[in-house]
């Protein structure tokens, strides 16, 4: 009877430490795709929330559609781009459409 008793006492232990290792598995595959995934794309929000908010009247800007202009005009989170030479060429965009930021003063 004993003998029964220690069997299935070990395959009991064995389930449990299958168990604690998948839950280990798991932690340590959800702290990798934390540190590959979510971190820099979170750091580049932040990047792109930092370049926006220093924003002026004058600077030299790329949207994300590639064209070059020069901000007239900022507003909440409208922005009036001037593209060219023209200066009849003045658009409102959304901020969020500004891929680059280079300052007036020519860092």
């Amino acid at each position: 009877m004993s003998l029964f008793l220690t069997a299935a006492t070990d395959a009991v232990n064995a389930q449990t430490q299958s168990i604690i290792m998948m839950v280990v598995y798991i932690v340590v595959i959800g702290g990798v795709m934390y540190f590959m995934f979510f971190k820099p794309q979170k750091k580049e929000k932040n990047r792109i929330n930092a370049m926006l908010a220093e924003l002026a009247v004058g600077d030299c800007i790329l949207t994300s559609s590639g064209f070059y202009g020069i901000v007239i005009d900022i507003q909440d989170d409208t922005v009036i781009v001037e593209f060219g030479n023209n200066k009849n060429c003045r658009i409102p965009m959304q901020k969020s459409a500004i891929a680059q930021v280079e300052k007036a003063g020519g860092e």
